[in-house]
């Protein structure tokens, strides 16, 4: 396997959608590999951002912390609906 892995874009919902609602949060995709999750009034709860990983694409959730100005990384999943998923329980 190469050093330099390609990302598999087989996650049809990830990349066919620029935005859209998910369990009652905005996920806005910002380019290939990041998407912006909000609150439906705009307020930004954080990241979601795919990479490259031995077997395939990851997805890193990355929560804002408004009042520390910084991300915490809320967890690292296979899939999209999972990372998005740690949003919904905020």
């Amino acid at each position: 396997m190469s050093s330099s892995l390609t990302l598999d874009f087989a996650d049809a919902a990830a990349r066919r959608n620029v935005a859209r609602s998910s369990r009652g949060l905005n996920v806005v995709q910002l380019h290939d590999e990041l998407w912006r999750i909000t609150l439906p009034e705009g307020e930004v709860l954080g990241y979601i951002e795919r990479f490259a990983a031995r077997h395939g694409a990851r997805y890193r959730a990355k929560r804002f912390l408004p009042r520390q100005r910084r991300f915490l990384v809320d967890g690292e999943v296979w899939a999209m609906d999972d990372a998005i998923e740690c949003f919904a329980s905020l």
